[in-house]
């Protein structure tokens, strides 16, 4: 049983990494008291660290040394020693060979499988060390990656201008050989349970004249990671095109595909797209985890008041519900949470969606299949013969779709969609510009939210500093933030990737459609005409986001930068 010494220098440990404040320590030393558990378990529950975190704390409680891997150089005999599948999955990397000992990199260097089946596997006993898991992962790609490299350096040049055509290139069996060599394929795997840890949401394989980058999207933005050489273009390109059940042979037309690609936590749908370049394919790859949990609608980043004028209109009979922002703002987040807070056996919910994103629980659901007929407009046409209480259609993109959305609007169905405008009033002289008739769509309409998303300040590297005052009069907000506010930043660790930013939140923008608003859109008022006669509860979305910098959740140079193009405040 751990002792009451070794639980105090555990919390002591986390306080001086700033893992932790003293007030969240006694918080969880009061509850271990009654509840009798490990702190560690505690505080994870209480979400005040992160398992990389306690890994970390624990290794140093346990004298195992954390080994710096950004610089570090391997022994390729010492890599030959460890098979890729097993660097794989439990995340560890070789580092020495001595007199019977193997040197272990390990982010859980608690893992006593792992440490079983290195001890099985290379007959030595093994020496743990405690590596950041951002750092290993970059580390592996590095070392086994180059298995791949030797492999193609040892093709002859004769056999290459015997099996390429004309211009040298490989042909479709080649390419299917080089696709399925074991380091090859581990390559690949590595590359994409890399980007599902780093949270990323597309991978992006570009190919230029000397060489072929790799860049992840994560948190909306792209992070490039260490470029591969030119030569495994041509490996790479074909073993992902094979994944996604695509033409190998056929390299200049754009081809979409597939893959069902199991990560650490479960199975991840990723759709892939190519697009013919002059320096080859380009691939971008579109993770969809279908092991993450859904938002919950109290959990997108939404003020009370935002949040009390939305979930009310959810519970209406009928009417039109809007999302308006660009593409990757959170919207059919946002329709999915609404969707699960008001789904019960007694409704009927029908959706149609370009793609399917996640499955919901009880709720029926069509993706659209243009090759096929069926289309936004064509699908919801045969939706409303289905006796549905609450549609949801994933996006209107003509007036075909959106007068059949007004119009079961106005007969008795809660229809929920999306638009790309930049802001609530612009949702309606959108539908209006598409020519939908504007006295239908007044007295169909019920709320519309812009929304954009906003990076988080990492928790782990947050730091307080005073901000600039000109980019607060760039923002607008010298008058809501005065001088000598301390704000805060991240100031940038491996967790972050160094970014500073960490996950993200909404920024939100409410406007419900009231008895005032609706003769100016049947008179066709503009944008600026019904941002006035809104609500008193309609404010601009940079209020929200001034609101988020000045809890600390994010920075004002974010908000600026997601919330540049709309009205100032």
């Amino acid at each position: 049983m751990t002792s009451q010494l070794q639980i105090e220098k555990l919390g002591q440990i986390l306080c001086e990494k700033s893992f932790l404040d003293d007030n969240q320590l006694q918080e969880a030393l009061n509850e271990q008291k009654t509840s009798r558990r490990r702190l560690g378990e505690i505080l994870l529950d209480l979400g005040y660290i992160s398992q990389i975190q306690l890994n970390e704390a624990l290794a140093l409680q346990a004298g195992i040394e954390r080994i710096d891997l950004s610089n570090i150089s391997v022994n390729p005999q010492t890599i030959s020693l460890v098979p890729a599948e097993l660097v794989s999955k439990y995340n560890i990397l070789p580092l020495w060979q001595e007199d019977g000992q193997l040197g272990l990199a390990m982010a859980d260097p608690f893992d006593t499988q792992a440490v079983e089946d290195l001890r099985m596997v290379t007959g030595m006993t093994i020496k743990r060390y405690f590596g950041h898991p951002l750092q290993m992962e970059q580390v592996v790609i590095k070392f086994y990656g180059s298995n791949v490299a030797r492999m193609l350096e040892n093709l002859a040049p004769a056999d290459q201008v015997q099996e390429g055509d004309e211009n040298g290139e490989y042909s479709a069996a080649k390419l299917h050989e080089l696709a399925r060599e074991p380091s090859l394929v581990n390559l690949v795997n590595l590359v994409l349970l890399e980007a599902i840890d780093a949270r990323a949401s597309d991978v992006h394989i570009e190919p230029f004249e000397h060489q072929l980058k790799i860049k992840y999207r994560v948190d909306g933005m792209l992070f490039e990671k260490a470029p591969s050489p030119k030569r495994l273009q041509a490996a790479i390109t074909s073993r992902v095109k094979i994944m996604a059940g695509m033409n190998i042979a056929e390299r200049f037309i754009p081809q979409d595909g597939h893959i069902e690609f199991m990560g650490h936590t479960g199975k991840v749908d990723i759709r892939v797209s190519t697009v013919p370049t002059v320096f080859g394919e380009s691939i971008t790859m579109r993770l969809l985890d279908r092991s993450a949990s859904l938002i919950g609608l109290g959990d997108l980043g939404m003020s009370p008041k935002v949040l009390k004028g939305f979930d009310n209109s959810l519970y209406k009979s009928h009417g039109l519900i809007l999302e308006t922002g660009p593409t990757g703002s959170g919207k059919t987040t946002t329709l999915y949470a609404a969707l699960n807070r008001i789904y019960t056996p007694s409704k009927k919910i029908i959706t149609i969606e370009d793609p399917v994103e996640y499955q919901l629980e009880g709720i029926i659901q069509m993706p659209v299949n243009p090759k096929r007929g069926l289309t936004f407009a064509s699908g919801l046409r045969h939706i409303v013969r289905q006796d549905p209480d609450i549609i949801m259609v994933g996006e209107i993109r003509d007036l075909e779709t959106a007068d059949i959305s007004i119009r079961s609007a106005l007969t008795g169905h809660l229809v929920f969609s999306t638009l790309h405008t930049n802001d609530a009033p612009g949702a309606v002289t959108r539908l209006i510009d598409m020519g939908a008739e504007p006295f239908l769509l007044a007295s169909s309409m019920e709320i519309v939210i812009a929304q954009r998303l906003v990076r988080k300040i990492c928790r782990t590297c947050k730091k307080p500093y005073q901000p600039d005052e000109n980019l607060l009069k760039n923002l607008g907000a010298a008058d809501l933030i005065p001088p000598g506010t301390t704000l805060y930043r991240g100031v940038g660790c491996p967790e972050c990737m160094q970014s500073g930013m960490k996950g993200r939140t909404g920024l939100f923008e409410l406007l419900r459609i009231t008895d005032q608003l609706r003769p100016l859109i049947s008179n066709r008022a503009d944008a600026d005409q019904i941002a006035k006669a809104a609500p008193p509860d309609h404010k601009p979305m940079r209020y929200d986001g001034i609101d988020k910098v000045l809890q600390g959740i994010t920075t004002p140079e974010e908000v600026l930068r997601v919330t540049q193009g709309l009205d100032e405040i």
